[in-house]
């Protein structure tokens, strides 16, 4: 999707409202700026429980240690597939 905007005289963009409904932003909804050579990057600033998305995948990944023998894609998919069936959950695994 390509839309146009014009920045104010108080150095303010407005988002299109069709590309902020696509996107899900809603007012209050805080962005980082990021220049990139002669551009300029709005990425969501996502918050979950105060922290943002990179700070608790941060932890997630600092947690997990696995220190057994390497397994295949397939036994890992057999293993998922063989607690779903556990649980009663349904899909294609």
């Amino acid at each position: 999707m390509n839309a146009k905007t014009i920045l104010s005289a108080k150095g303010q963009i407005v988002i299109p409202k069709d590309v902020r409904d696509q996107l899900g932003y809603m007012t209050g909804q805080p962005f980082e700026v990021v220049t990139m050579g002669d551009s300029v990057l709005l990425r969501p600033e996502r918050k979950m429980s105060g922290r943002s998305f990179d700070e608790i995948m941060a932890e997630f990944y600092a947690r997990i240690k696995y220190d057994g023998p390497p397994v295949s894609i397939e036994e890992m998919n057999e293993t998922i597939a063989e607690h779903w069936a556990k649980s009663g959950a349904e899909g294609d695994w």
